[in-house]
C-alpha cells in the first residue's frame, strides 16, 4: 500500500514575489579581535548565524508522530500520560499543518492518513488517540519505517516543512538495529520515556537524521513538556536549508568547530561548507574558525575570511550577500579577551568532556568518566566575568556528577542525560533532560509551550491557543517583528557598500 493519499492543502505562498520580503531571515554576528600582530599567529572568528524575526506566513507543518504501544507502556501511568501529551500538540497545530500517527509494537499500523488539522479532523485525532489500546512486542524499525514512507510517498510536497516524532518506553525487540537506521530529510525528535527505554538507540536515531535531538523523559509527567518544547520548533521554521560557505583569505584555516554539522575532512582547498537544515526563530548556530595568520613586513588592514550563506523560504532560494572579515595587523598589538569568544570556546570544551565521559562511562569507568567532568567543571569556574550560558553548563556538569555516583544511577538515569546533553551541543538544538532545568539552546516559543503544557496536564480540557494563535499574540507585542531582519540586513549591506567605497578611495590618495 502506498502513502500518497495525503490530504490536499492549499499552497501557502510564505515567501512573496520579491527577495526583500525573505531577506534578514537569517542573521549572522562576526565576533573576532579587530587586531592580530605582524608575527605569524592563530586567529579565531565565531560566526553566529541566528533566526531573526518572525513571520505571518510561516510554512505548512507535515507532522509524523510515531508512537510506542507495547505492553510495557500500562506500567506507571505513561500510557495515559502520552496521549495527554500527544493531545497538547494535535491542539498547536491549525488549518494550514498536516498531522498522520502511527503507532508501532510488533508491527507498525498507521491511524491515520496525512491529514489537515481542523476542529472537525482535531476532534477525530483526538478520540483517536484516546482510543489506542496496547499490542505485544517493541519494533521501533518498523515504526521508523512507517514514519518515513509517509512523508516520502506524500503528494503534496512544495512549501512545507516535515518532522517525525518518535517516543519509546523500552527496548527493540524485533530483527534488525534500529541505530543504523538513517533518515537524511527530515528531523526525527526521539524521547526516551521511563527508566527502560535504549537512549544510546534514541540518540543514534536522531544522530542519523537531519537536525533531530534525543530527550530524556525520565519522569511520565514530564512528557507534555518534552512534547511541547519539541513541535515548538518545526512550527516556528524562518530559514530552511542554510548553508554556510567559508573560504580562506590572507590566512589558513585549521579548523572548523560547529558540532555534528562539521568534520576535520570537511576543509577542502581552504573552503568549508556547511549544511544547517532548517533554523528556528530565534535558534542559534555557532560557528568557530580557527585560523593561522602569515606573518608581515608593515601594519596593514587584512581580509582574513569570506563569508557567504544561502537559505530557502517557500522553496525560493535566498543567496545573502557576501561578507568579509577585515582586521588590523600591527606592531604594537595588545592582547584582549573577547567574552563571547570565550563563552563559546569554554562551551566546546565542555561538550567535549562530556562525550569523552561518556565514552568512558559506557566502558564501565567512571572514575574517569567523572575526571573528564571535574576537567570541565574547573575551566567553567576559571571563567571570570558573569554569563548564563557558563551558569547553565555549570548546572548540567554538576547534574551529570550525581548521576556518575554508581553504575546503577548511571544506568538507570546517568546514560539518558549524558545522551540527551550530547546531542544537544552537536546540534546546538534544544533537547529536554529530565526535569533539570538545563535549558541551553530554547527558544521564546519553546519556553512559552512548557508553561502552557503544565497547565494542560492539569486540565488538558482547558482551550489552547493554536500555533497561529500563538504568532498574532506575537505580532501585537512586537508589531515591527516580521520586518526587524529585513530592514536590519538592508542597512547592514549599505553600511558594508560605505565602508568598502571608503576603503577604495582611502587606496587612491
Amino acid at each position: 500500500m502506498r502513502f500518497d493519499d495525503d490530504e490536499k492543502i492549499e499552497i501557502q505562498d510564505v515567501s512573496s514575489d520579491g527577495k526583500s520580503d525573505i531577506a534578514g531571515r537569517v542573521r549572522v554576528n562576526i565576533v573576532n579581535d579587530p587586531d592580530a600582530p605582524l608575527e605569524e599567529n592563530e586567529f579565531t572568528v565565531m560566526l553566529e548565524l541566528t533566526g531573526a524575526g518572525f513571520s505571518k506566513a510561516r510554512p505548512g507543518l507535515d507532522l509524523v508522530m510515531v508512537l510506542d504501544v507495547s505492553p510495557s507502556m500500562l506500567d506507571d501511568d505513561k500510557f495515559e500520560k502520552m496521549k495527554i501529551a500527544t493531545k497538547f500538540v494535535i491542539k498547536k497545530l491549525c488549518p494550514i499543518d498536516r498531522l498522520s500517527i502511527v503507532t508501532f509494537a510488533a508491527d507498525a499500523e498507521r491511524l491515520f492518513r496525512l491529514s489537515v488539522l481542523t476542529k472537525e479532523s482535531q476532534k477525530k485525532f483526538e478520540d483517536q488517540v484516546q482510543a489506542l489500546g496496547v499490542r505485544p512486542s517493541t519494533n521501533i524499525i518498523a515504526g521508523l519505517e512507517m514514519g518515513v514512507r509517509v512523508l516520502n510517498e506524500r503528494s503534496v510536497t512544495s512549501k512545507r516543512v516535515a518532522a517525525i516524532v518518535l517516543m519509546s518506553d523500552g527496548n527493540h525487540n524485533a530483527a534488525g538495529d534500529p541505530s543504523k537506521f538513517e533518515v537524511k530529510n527530515y528531523p526525527v525528535y526521539t524521547f526516551g520515556f521511563g527508566a527502560d527505554h535504549d537512549p544510546k538507540v534514541l540518540n543514534a536515531i536522531a544522530r542519523n537524521s537531519l537536525g533531530g535531538t534525543f530527550s530524556e523523559v525520565g519522569d511520565p509527567d514530564n512528557l507534555s513538556l518534552a512534547f511541547s518544547q519539541c513541535v515548538a520548533g518545526p512550527l516556528t521554521v524562518v530559514a530552511e536549508d542554510l548553508t554556510l560557505t567559508i573560504t580562506e583569505d590572507e590566512s589558513t584555516i585549521k579548523e572548523v568547530s560547529a558540532g555534528i554539522y562539521t568534520k576535520p575532512e570537511d576543509i577542502e582547498d581552504g573552503s568549508v561548507t556547511i549544511s544547517f537544515g532548517d533554523l528556528y526563530d530565534k535558534e542559534i548556530r555557532n560557528v568557530t574558525v580557527y585560523l593561522r595568520l602569515p606573518p608581515l613586513t608593515s601594519e596593514r588592514g587584512s581580509n582574513v575570511l569570506d563569508i557567504e550563506y544561502t537559505y530557502r523560504v517557500g522553496g525560493k532560494l535566498f543567496p545573502a550577500n557576501p561578507l568579509s572579515v577585515p582586521i588590523n595587523r600591527t606592531r604594537k598589538y595588545v592582547k584582549r579577551e573577547i567574552e563571547n569568544l570565550t563563552v563559546e570556546k569554554t562551551r566546546i570544551w565542555t561538550a567535549q568532556m562530556i562525550t569523552k565521559a561518556i565514552e568512558e562511562a559506557e566502558n564501565n569507568n567512571l572514575e574517569e568518566a567523572k575526571k573528564k567532568l571535574n576537567d570541565a567543571q574547573t575551566l567553567l569556574y576559571k571563567v571570570d566575568f558573569a554569563n548564563p550560558l557558563i551558569e547553565m553548563l555549570k548546572v548540567e556538569i554538576q547534574h551529570l556528577l550525581r548521576l556518575l555516583k554508581t553504575e546503577q544511577t548511571y544506568k538507570m538515569q546517568g546514560r539518558s542525560f549524558a545522551f540527551s546533553s550530547e546531542t544537544s551541543h552537536n546540534r546546538q538544538r534544544y533537547a529536554t533532560r529530565g526535569d533539570a532545568g538545563v535549558r541551553l539552546y530554547s527558544t521564546p516559543r519553546m519556553d512559552k509551550y512548557r508553561e502552557e503544557a503544565k497547565l494542560f496536564d492539569e486540565n488538558p480540557n482547558n482551550p489552547l491557543p493554536t500555533a497561529d494563535e500563538d504568532e498574532k499574540e506575537e505580532l501585537a507585542a512586537d508589531p515591527l517583528g516580521p520586518i526587524v531582519g529585513a530592514l536590519s540586513y538592508h542597512i547592514q549591506t549599505a553600511i558594508r557598500s560605505l565602508m568598502a567605497i571608503d576603503n577604495i578611495l582611502n587606496k587612491s590618495r
